[in-house]
């Protein structure tokens, strides 16, 4: 019985980012192959994203992890790995950029289908099974992105839809963190000043694409 209860939360994630590649299979305006090509892309991105948290995890409870490392692993990460799974990824995905390895606003609205209608599936099935009615907003939210996904990605350009849909989340979800007692990613807590850098951060990379379209 026990192994079950630790079964069921991977499976809670895992059968929520199935329903979201299904949905971007479904709803992307991309070619098949290229829908392919992007699922294996946002696929190896999200794997990464887990590897990344361990290694957040094991940095943050490195001494603990030097003297008895299966307490650390045995341990569920918390809200600060995800912060620092987040921070890689930006640097991994930026590094690569770089290495012009990736058509990086293409693997950003590919990831986006994927992510958001695997949150609204996560979210809902807390809201009917667990009884999180706190998690309604966040819910809501979602709704209203994924239709805003859907009615507009044929009509606006890849970039600023990706940079609205970013923007839109991240103000939504600060919000969410004064008026609800928590905002939450995948049960993760997401902490105002985490989510406030993120709206900033968009910001400054809206400002900085622009500035060097215009030099262009």
């Amino acid at each position: 019985m026990p192994s079950f209860w630790m079964f069921l939360p991977i499976a809670h994630i895992a059968g929520s980012f199935i329903a979201g590649f299904i949905f971007f299979y479904l709803m992307s305006a991309l070619p098949k192959a290229k829908k392919k090509q992007q699922a294996e892309e946002v696929t190896s991105l999200l794997i990464n994203f887990v590897i990344y948290i361990w290694i957040g995890k094991i940095l943050l409870n490195f001494f603990v992890f030097i003297k008895d490392p299966l307490a650390v692993l045995a341990y569920p990460s918390n809200s600060h790995a995800f912060y620092l799974a987040v921070l890689f990824s930006g640097i991994h995905i930026w590094y690569k950029k770089k290495r012009r390895k990736l058509d990086w606003q293409l693997l950003l609205h590919s990831f986006i289908h994927v992510f958001l209608f695997a949150s609204f599936i996560y979210e809902l099935i807390d809201v009917i099974w667990m009884g999180n009615s706190h998690l309604l907003g966040y819910l809501s939210l979602l709704f209203v992105l994924l239709l805003a996904l859907i009615m507009l990605q044929n009509s606006v350009s890849m970039a600023i839809l990706n940079k609205g849909l970013l923007f839109i989340w991240g103000a939504g979800q600060l919000a969410l963190a004064f008026i609800m007692p928590f905002a939450t990613v995948y049960g993760y807590m997401m902490a105002p000043w985490f989510l406030g850098l993120f709206l900033i951060v968009n910001i400054l990379w809206f400002l900085y694409e622009k500035k060097y379209i215009v030099r262009r």
